[in-house]
C-alpha cells in the first residue's frame, strides 16, 4: 500500500503536503500513511482513492487495476 500511495503522488507531481491539504490531514499523518507507519482510516482511504481517481482496492493492492467498478 504505501508504495502505491507514493507511486501516485509522484506521477501526480504532488507533495505530501499538497496531497494531505486536498484530503484534509496534517502532512506528517500522511507521511505515516505512505511510509506505512500509521493504518488508514477507511473515511481517509475512501478521499484518497476520490482524490487520486483510483479505486480502494487499488491503493490497498489487491487489484493493479486503478480503475474503479461502477
Amino acid at each position: 500500500m504505501k508504495y502505491r500511495l507514493k507511486s501516485l503522488r509522484e506521477r501526480s507531481k504532488l507533495s505530501q503536503a499538497n496531497v494531505a491539504k486536498a484530503i484534509f490531514i496534517a502532512q506528517n499523518t500522511y507521511s505515516y500513511y505512505e511510509n506505512g507507519k500509521r493504518d488508514i482510516p477507511t473515511q481517509t482511504l475512501i478521499r484518497l482513492a476520490d482524490f487520486y481517481g483510483v479505486s480502494v482496492d487499488y491503493i490497498l493492492g489487491r487489484t493493479d487495476s486503478p480503475t474503479m467498478n461502477e
